[in-house]
């Protein structure tokens, strides 16, 4: 584990593209400011775990990818990503399969 300092309006980056900002020290809590792509996904970490817990589908990085060209209308690479693995067949929603194949005109097999 890399363990820095920061005072407050500081940051650090992770990688090109992830910004953690110090917004307030207050006793022994910390704010911070996170700058991520929207692509990447960024909880507290108990909030993660309970949605690990509770709900395996949300967390799984196929359905994300899914949901995602869904919402951008990319029809054929979700279409793709759905024939492509047998994991997102079991996990999509029903009003996501209708997306899909609204969007593609024509029923999944």
């Amino acid at each position: 584990m890399l363990v820095l300092s920061r005072q407050r309006d500081e940051a650090i980056v992770i990688g090109d593209n992830i910004v953690v900002t110090v917004i307030d020290i207050r006793g022994d809590k910390v704010r911070f400011g996170i700058e991520a792509p929207t692509e990447v996904s960024v909880h507290r970490r108990e909030v993660y775990e309970a949605t690990q817990r509770e709900s395996p589908r949300a967390l799984s990085k196929e359905y994300q990818q899914l949901r995602q060209y869904l919402e951008r209308g990319d029809f054929c690479q979700a279409s793709l990503l759905y024939r492509d693995n047998p994991t997102i067949r079991g996990l999509i929603s029903t009003e996501d399969g209708s997306r899909l194949e609204k969007g593609l005109g024509r029923k999944l097999k």
